[in-house]
């Protein structure tokens, strides 16, 4: 490493005068600026994000939903997006020019996301190119890359949330005989089935191998998983339902559907995280859920409803270690940071990768 690279990791470096301050001055401390920026500040906070983060936020919500309401903020001059790095380039995407994206921590990821990145898509899309010819539309979960949405954009596909995933692959076929969908393999054969494919007609791309595994005959294949997975929501097991359906035989067992097929088929629920959150607004007091997703969100779901018996579908589950990353020290690092105007880990999209991935996204939300 030169001098110049160890002077970029520096700079990414928590300042240690944060890593000694109590936890009640740095909340003060980020309550005061707070006020001092007035409007010209919005702190998007994910759900997933810690308690210490979100008692800060100005809305919470999902990765699309909160750049949307970043780009709709014409007041805010900064975007201190507590998230991920993706969901940081997002908003970054949509908002406008006189606006400054900060992620507190940059090495807050997405494991999913750096499943797939543009290299090895490239790779993949002239193989299966010359497998299928012209006949595959990509779509992108928005949990990937500004590079990934870029491409799906540049080729004709869209980006597609959680929520309306079906409806998005619904309209893909209306343009394309088959699919690659990126980078979740699970919401991906998930969605698929509930729209009426078999799992004989899905096959899986290997991005390590370069290779296409399935079975049967090729040309009968119209879905094609990239083998990307969410971490935390693939340790949701069918041993974990089992042990929940013996010991609270009355317990609802309500699933993300990054999960794996065999855990969504045995779920009594499977749906985003707004569904999850919606549905536990709207079930009866005394009812009982387990929930298969994110544990920071999990337990602010059992504090909100202390009315129902709400676990975990995994109590050994851990907090999703890069969504984790940002705590209090980070956040007020990155205030101070826009109070002394040196702004720190400033996310940019270059323009033409901006304004491909914007072509998904609009072909999304036009639909969606």
């Amino acid at each position: 490493m030169n001098l110049l690279q160890m002077a970029d990791v520096r700079e990414l470096m928590l300042p240690e005068k944060f890593k000694q301050m109590e936890t009640r001055e740095m909340e003060e401390r980020v309550q005061k600026i707070k006020q001092k920026l007035g409007k010209t500040l919005f702190i998007p906070g994910h759900h997933y994000q810690r308690e210490e983060v979100i008692q800060f936020a100005d809305a919470t919500g999902d990765s699309l939903q909160l750049a949307q309401l970043s780009a709709n903020n014409h007041d805010a001059r900064y975007i201190v997006f507590c998230g991920v790095h993706f969901m940081a380039e997002t908003a970054d995407i949509l908002t406008s020019d006189g606006q400054t994206v900060i992620l507190p921590d940059m090495r807050a990821g997405c494991s999913m996301a750096d499943m797939a990145d543009i290299h090895q898509t490239e790779r993949a899309w002239d193989k299966l190119q010359e497998i299928f010819g012209d006949t595959i539309l990509p779509l992108t979960y928005v949990n990937s890359t500004a590079d990934i949405k870029a491409f799906v954009g540049r080729n004709g596909g869209a980006t597609v949330t959680s929520s309306n995933a079906k409806k998005m692959l619904e309209w893909a076929f209306t343009q394309k005989e088959r699919i690659l969908f990126l980078p979740d393999q699970h919401l991906g054969r998930n969605t698929a089935y509930d729209i009426g494919i078999p799992t004989g007609q899905m096959a899986i791309w290997d991005p390590h191998r370069a290779e296409l595994i399935y079975e049967g005959n090729v040309h009968d294949l119209k879905v094609l998983l990239w083998k990307g997975h969410c971490s935390v929501h693939e340790n949701f097991t069918v041993l974990n339902i089992e042990r929940v359906r013996t010991e609270y035989p009355d317990m609802n067992i309500l699933v993300h559907p990054e999960c794996t097929r065999e855990v969504v088929e045995m779920a009594d629920f499977n749906g985003s995280t707004s569904y999850i959150i919606n549905k536990l607004e709207q079930a009866p007091p005394g009812t009982q859920w387990a929930i298969g997703t994110e544990s920071n969100l999990v337990k602010r779901l059992i504090a909100l409803h202390p009315d129902k018996k709400i676990i975990s579908l995994n109590e050994n589950m851990c907090p999703c270690l890069t969504m984790n990353r940002i705590d209090l020290p980070h956040l007020l690092w990155s205030l101070e940071s826009i109070e002394e105007r040196k702004i720190t880990n400033h996310i940019k999209v270059e323009k033409e990768t901006a304004e491909n991935a914007i072509l998904a996204l609009q072909r999304m939300l036009e639909r969606a």
